[in-house]
């Protein structure tokens, strides 16, 4: 495909990402997340650590939320909640 041809399919809307998109989401972020749990259990729990594994996971948790918040698209409508609570 040259470049040309890539210029002409952006131009007239046929170019999408959905499919990218959707294979990071279902490839890549299993595997950060295995990575994160092998690397914790390694890091934490040979030393017999147990609590530091478990702050450790309380911000993998707290980060997978906000990934969930982003990807959803349910992040307007948190803020929106948040913002209900101070305005009343």
């Amino acid at each position: 495909m040259t470049l040309m041809t890539v210029v002409q399919v952006a131009a007239e809307g046929e170019l999408k990402t959905r499919g990218v998109q959707n294979w990071i989401l279902d490839n890549i972020i299993p595997l950060v997340l295995l990575a994160v749990a092998l690397l914790l259990l390694w890091l934490g729990g040979g030393k017999g650590d147990n609590a530091g594994v478990m702050r450790r996971l309380a911000g993998v948790v707290i980060a997978l939320a906000i990934i969930g918040l982003a990807v959803s698209g349910l992040g307007v409508n948190v803020g929106q909640w948040i913002a209900g609570l101070f305005t009343g």
